[in-house]
């Protein structure tokens, strides 16, 4: 595998994998931080001549690795048998949750917090009016221009569950 080849898929692979290793550890930072070493692990095991019939698995398995030496090291679970197999369940809602983001990534700033802080934070819209020290009106107008962009750009993909309002 060429350097050109394993960054397009390190791009490709990144973000689905740190939603999965954060729905198995519950921390964001440690999460980004598993996928790192896992790709550089798979780098390494590359350059030493390995070959990857399924570079997708293989980085999903090795997460799942990672994540298991992570929690063991936080003694938080008591045995492998609480984290299952990797999934193709996994890895489209893995695949899911990472599209969604992008796109919420995507909106303009003022947009996305608006967005953010009403569906995450679940804020009304006079709370986050008051919050941001703009009118009712600018907080209503930023979600329908937040709501229509993300419609647009997830159109061509399945609603998520957790973003029933598109």
């Amino acid at each position: 595998m060429n350097v050109r080849e394993f960054e397009r898929l390190y791009k490709r692979l990144y973000m689905p994998l740190c939603m999965y290793a954060l729905r198995l550890v519950a921390d964001t930072t440690a999460s980004e931080d598993i996928v790192q070493d896992s790709f550089i692990k798979a780098w390494q095991y590359c350059e030493a001549g390995g070959i990857i019939s399924s570079f997708q698995s293989f980085m999903y398995r090795t997460v799942r690795n990672e994540c298991l030496l992570f929690l063991r090291g936080r003694q938080t679970m008591m045995g492998e048998e609480y984290i299952p197999e990797v999934s193709d369940t996994d890895i489209d809602t893995s695949e899911r949750d990472a599209r969604i983001w992008r796109a919420i990534g995507s909106l303009p700033d003022k947009c996305k917090k608006v967005f953010l802080l009403s569906k995450q934070k679940g804020l009304s819209n006079d709370e986050i009016a008051r919050e941001m020290g703009i009118t009712i009106k600018t907080v209503k107008n930023q979600m329908t221009k937040a709501l229509g962009r993300l419609r647009e750009i997830l159109k061509d993909g399945e609603k998520p569950f957790f973003l029933p309002f598109l």
